[in-house]
Order: C-alpha cells, then structure tokens, then sequence
C-alpha cells in the first residue's frame, strides 16, 4: 500500500509543478522515475516514452499509467494516473477561476513573458536528455535526423515519421 501511495504522491506532484506540458514534465518524470525512486531504469524510460508517443492521449497520463502498472499492477497505474490528472485537475480548476480577473495585468503579462523561454528550455533539455540516451549508434542518429528535417522543413505529419521510422527500426536492427 506504501508503494501505491508512493506512486499517486510521485504524479500528484509531477502533475502540480510541471507547467507548459507532457514535454516539459519529461526531465521531471525521469528524475522522479529513474533517478529518485528508481522504478525504471533509462533505457526502460526511453521505452515508456515510445510507447506514450503512440498510444493517444498526453504523455504525463501515460507514463504514469505504465510506471504505475509496472510498479504495484492495476491499483498502481490507477494511482499514478489519478495523481496527475488530479493535480492537473485542480490547478486548471483553481486557476481557471481567478485568471480571468487577472490577465490583463501587467505583472501577469510580464510573468507570462519570462515563462515561455523557461518553458522553451525545458522542453529543449528533455529532448537532449533523451536524445543522449536514445541515440547511441549511426543508424539511430541518421533515423533522428531525418524524422526532425522530415517534420520541420518537409511537414511531415508525426504519425506517418513515427510509422515510418518504426518499420525501418525493424529493417535496420
């Protein structure tokens, strides 16, 4: 039961302190996950991110699913899912609220303008943190390039680079 609680106060607090979305809670989930608790080692992560790419819904949601399932079964990936989406859940409710009667402040805009670039960043720092553990041969790097010029200069839909560079992971490894 320890461990279930564990699990539902991990996510809670992933879900309550990482603004700006599933990629900017990536380096948060790994060091709570791999690092801290220690639930899954780095390739294992690296792998519970696939898997949260192709499988709908947010990546928050679904690592915290699999972390949860993987650690203590159904009750588990129930209290993972549940932590984040509750702390989510209750910020959007209490935020929702008061923003509209505080948007137009000055010191709101000014917060909002110094929280993009950090949010920018942080999203910046996932992607090496994954991309240093992710790409460790020529092959991967060359399937890393070529789905991010694929997506920025070619436009590229995600599900067909995710579609391909599968097939070719099989083809190549």
């Amino acid at each position: 039961m320890k461990t279930v609680l564990e699990l539902f106060l991990t996510f809670f607090k992933i879900g309550a302190f990482s603004f700006g979305g599933g990629y900017v809670m990536i380096p948060f989930i790994q060091r709570e996950i791999v690092g801290a608790h220690q639930w899954l080692s780095a390739d294992e992560f690296i792998d519970v991110l696939a898997i949260s790419q192709v499988t709908p819904g947010p990546i928050a949601t679904n690592s915290s699913t699999y972390v949860g399932y993987k650690v203590a079964g159904f009750v588990g990936a129930l209290s993972g899912t549940i932590g984040v989406i509750g702390a989510a859940f209750l910020l959007a409710l209490f935020i929702s609220k008061r923003f509209e009667k505080v948007k137009h402040l000055p010191q709101v805009k000014l917060m909002f303008k110094g929280l993009r670039p950090a949010v920018l960043g942080l999203i910046f720092s996932a992607g090496i943190s994954v991309g240093v553990a992710t790409v460790t041969s020529y092959k991967e790097l060359a399937i890393a390039v070529f789905s991010f010029v694929g997506i920025v200069k070619f436009k590229i839909h995600p599900i067909v680079i995710i579609a391909v560079a599968g097939c070719v992971g099989l083809i190549l490894f």
